[in-house]
């Protein structure tokens, strides 16, 4: 046995070795990763090592390299560095080139690059693109994982995923897992996440486009943790530390924000920072129980407001937890009927058209229906999962009458979304693309299927 756990360890000490190679190139641990690319702004994100004491970057527009530099004027040399540099006065449907200095150092001679959104609006069609998606990613390290099986599989989907032509990626949630020698102190909470960011497989694809995230439990907290979790608001600024999102919600609470894409609105909710358990009593007296909460009053009244200011062909709702699967007995925005019925009603009466909801969570991929009477079908695109577990269907699932046919997918892999099409035909089409890059499943529709019926 004691020859076991020596093993154990030393594999352990040579993974997280391999993770943090030559330190890594230069200093630089993981990134650069770009997000928040706007029309004339952007910014880059990065994580270098302890021993780098300034760093700057470099960006110009491609094949002019006399370009800008910004140096990075907040503290260095601690234990955890992530570093955020923004810049501004970009010129829109721009290519730029960007590189990081450490120490001095270039970190490699070929630069990274992105590309700032078109202005479209009042000039031409809006265009067409494709961006990634998915959820649950799971490495091992066997020291902290629960005996057994490795839940962690194989992560080479994400060197399949940096090959992909993309707008960006969109993160449905459980993008790192706490452990449980983790939850409890904001320590424990860094060390994951850098750990988990810092792993080789993940930079190509962090470095090939624009990233945007929300979270789900476990890279909240513990399992199913909700607005009760003691750290809750320790582990908001680390989200904040290591991503790279426009806003993240109202007066220091929340990572609730909007993105937009051509003529798509992204609305990126959280489902765990105002959430309560869910084995909170669902209604009292037979009637709906207004303290269940699962957005919050705040949150689901800033998601009200921005549906209304939307003008977009398809309205994307992103939760971490399913939205519409009546047959789920795991998190499920429906089984918090108060608020459910509120965002129901409120679709109905604002005659809110063109919205998808998008989900993770489930470790299996799938389309939810919910036919509504006299007006449009709503639907819950599930994504799951990159790495984890399979969460095959049981009981009353596996035959899940709200299931579109053909969308489940109980695999590995990841989701490819593309809006295509001339104004008034747009399309919104899902490809489920498994770890190799192997065709898995599809659904497409149309955005007439999403007008009230009658217009």
């Amino acid at each position: 046995m004691m020859m076991f756990k020596a093993l154990l360890l030393l594999t352990c000490s040579l993974a997280f070795c391999s993770v943090n190679i030559s330190a890594q190139q230069n200093g630089l641990l993981a990134g650069p990763m770009p997000g928040n690319v706007d029309l004339r702004s952007a910014a880059i994100w990065a994580e270098v090592s302890q021993d780098i004491k300034q760093a700057e970057l470099h960006y110009y527009p491609k094949d002019l390299p006399a370009g800008k530099k910004i140096v990075y004027a907040q503290p260095l040399g601690l234990e955890f560095n992530p570093l955020k540099f923004n810049f501004n006065a970009l010129e829109p449907g721009a290519e730029y080139q960007y590189y990081l200095v450490l120490n001095g150092k270039r970190t490699r001679q070929s630069p990274f690059s992105f590309r700032t959104k078109t202005l479209w609006q009042y000039r031409m069609p809006a265009p067409d693109f494709s961006f990634l998606t998915g959820s649950c990613a799971y490495f091992n390290e066997p020291p902290y994982d629960r005996p057994g099986r490795p839940y962690g599989h194989d992560s080479t989907i994400f060197l399949t995923m940096s090959g992909q032509q993309a707008a960006f990626t969109l993160w449905l949630g459980d993008s790192w897992y706490t452990r449980e020698v983790d939850y409890y102190s904001p320590w424990g909470l860094n060390y994951r996440l850098a750990l988990d960011r810092r792993r080789p497989v993940l930079q190509s694809l962090l470095a090939a486009m624009p990233h945007y995230f929300i979270w789900d439990d476990h890279d909240y907290g513990p399992n199913n943790a909700g607005k009760w979790y003691t750290l809750k608001d320790e582990s908001r600024k680390l989200f904040q530390q290591y991503t790279l999102n426009p806003s993240y919600g109202m007066k220091e609470e929340g990572i609730f924000t909007r993105i937009s894409y051509s003529d798509v609105d992204f609305f990126l909710t959280d489902n765990r920072y105002f959430r309560s358990h869910d084995r909170y009593p669902d209604s009292i007296n037979g009637q709906p129980n207004p303290d269940k909460t699962y957005f919050g009053k705040s949150q689901l009244e800033w998601l009200k407001n921005e549906l209304l200011a939307s003008r977009a062909t398809f309205k994307i709702i992103a939760s971490g937890s399913q939205v519409l699967n009546p047959a789920s007995t795991f998190d499920c925005f429906r089984t918090y009927s108060h608020e459910f019925s509120e965002l129901m009603r409120f679709l109905e009466t604002a005659g809110i058209e063109g919205v998808l909801f998008l989900t993770g969570d489930r470790h299996h991929s799938e389309v939810i229906s919910m036919p509504r009477e006299g007006n449009y079908t709503l639907y819950d695109i599930t994504v799951s999962p990159f790495t984890a577990g399979i969460g095959y269907v049981r009981g009353g699932e596996e035959n899940n009458p709200a299931r579109v046919k053909g969308t489940l997918i109980e695999q590995h892999n990841f989701g490819k979304v593309s809006i295509t099409g001339e104004k008034g035909k747009r399309k919104l089409r899902v490809d489920f693309i498994g770890v190799k890059g192997e065709a898995l499943g599809s659904w497409e529709i149309p955005e007439t299927a999403l007008k009230r019926k009658g217009t």
